[in-house]
């Protein structure tokens, strides 16, 4: 069930008043009439500003051979939680929309990664939720990325936070 922050728009900003299934349904059907062979890539990223954090998923669609574009959701929560809480939420955003397309997914048999805005060098402090998110992420039975390769978090969802 969508609620209220479910407001999905592209990277140049246009908003998108269809539910997500149907939006990401519409665009597997599009790009596999125009021969295009794609891969759905998720991932979240979040910032703190004062009081509040801001969260970004990122839906991305990953043409071979011919670039890629994403779907993006943005919401803020008047939060103040650890890094390792923090980075745990977002992964939890990125596997709750995993969870919801997956059906769509198998569906038209297209491949899907979720991606975790966690650094897996022990300097950071990020990793300290690795072992937790690559857990809850490989145990629902997904792909899982981490930083470097984790492009649907730290370089698309960052865009949008």
């Amino acid at each position: 069930m969508e609620t209220q922050r479910e407001k999905w728009q592209n990277l140049k900003g246009n908003v998108f008043s269809k539910p997500i299934v149907e939006l990401v349904e519409d665009t597997i059907i599009c790009e596999k009439e125009n021969g295009n062979e794609i891969r759905v890539c998720i991932g979240s990223d979040s910032h703190v500003y004062g009081d509040f954090i801001s969260y970004a998923t990122a839906i991305v669609f990953v043409r071979k051979r011919k670039g890629a574009f994403a779907f993006v959701r943005k919401d803020k929560v008047l939060q103040n939680i650890s890094i390792k809480e923090r980075m745990l939420n977002e992964v939890n955003r990125s596997v709750e929309i995993a969870y919801l397309i997956s059906p769509v997914l198998e569906k038209y048999g297209i491949e899907m990664e979720v991606h975790a805005d966690i650094n897996t060098d022990s300097e950071f402090k990020s990793n300290t939720a690795l072992k937790d998110a690559m857990g809850y992420i490989l145990g629902m039975g997904y792909t899982f990325k981490a930083k470097p390769f984790a492009f649907a978090s730290t370089n698309c969802a960052d865009l949008m936070v």
